[in-house]
């Protein structure tokens, strides 16, 4: 089995950098521009249970780093429609091209960055009351577009983001969320064929790169103001929107 080289390699690596970013500090919007990168190299079929382990191990230094901060309530909100989400994900990623999810994904995102920017301004007509069915939803768009493209962080930030989190609640509520919801991936994915070993074992020798992101991204939360820290979300999000959109 042969990859393109060097930028295979080089594209892997700077991918799981960024994995390890996102699951550290700078959100699982950074981290969402892992799949759009690495999709200039290989297909999105291959790619997405290619990424999974790179995905887990982030996770568990996420989770240990931000231990207990999380909001358990906003976890057990996501996780049902998450479920729900991962198997039908799981089903288009097998049988339908994800082309028209992701455009309207990356649109979905933008529209959210353009309400943020005139928040003030939108909020003097309208307020939003945070809703229980609102976390169904999320975790739902979140688990389908998860399973498919790896892509399942822009929707959760748009609903954590919603229940006005501080930056640490924030950090931790995400990287406990993702930790499951990649753990819900992995049956689904088995069920459908798509591990491949093989593969897995080629590109195992850059997972310390995910570590070393996750530290990086750690310093970070710790040391920013909550504008600064959503400012930098909102930038993200519109990157991964427009990665989406030219992918």
């Amino acid at each position: 089995m042969t990859y393109p080289s060097p930028l295979f390699y080089l594209t892997f690596a700077v991918t799981a950098l960024i994995i390890g970013l996102g699951k550290g500090g700078f959100g699982s919007s950074f981290a969402a521009l892992a799949t759009p990168l690495l999709a200039l190299t290989m297909p999105v079929p291959e790619l997405v249970p290619l990424m999974l382990p790179f995905l887990m191990v982030g996770d568990i230094f996420a989770v240990g780093f931000h231990w207990r901060r999380w909001d358990r309530r906003q976890v057990l909100l996501l996780i049902p429609g998450a479920l729900v989400g991962v198997a039908v994900g799981t089903l288009f990623l097998t049988n339908v091209s994800p082309d028209v999810l992701r455009t309207f994904l990356a649109i979905l995102i933008l529209l959210f960055a353009l309400y943020k920017a005139s928040e003030k301004r939108v909020m003097r007509f309208f307020r939003y009351q945070p809703r229980a069915w609102h976390g169904l939803i999320g975790g739902g768009i979140s688990g389908f577009s998860s399973a498919i493209a790896n892509t399942g962080g822009p929707p959760a930030t748009i609903y954590l983001l919603m229940q006005d989190l501080q930056p640490r609640v924030f950090i931790a509520t995400t990287a406990l969320f993702f930790m499951i919801l990649n753990y819900i991936k992995i049956p689904f994915y088995a069920a459908a064929g798509l591990f491949n070993l093989a593969r897995i074992v080629h590109v195992a020798w850059l997972l310390p790169l995910v570590p070393v992101g996750v530290w990086l991204g750690r310093l970070f939360v710790v040391r920013v103001s909550p504008k600064t820290f959503e400012l930098v979300i909102l930038v993200f999000l519109v990157i991964s929107a427009l990665l989406l959109l030219l992918t």
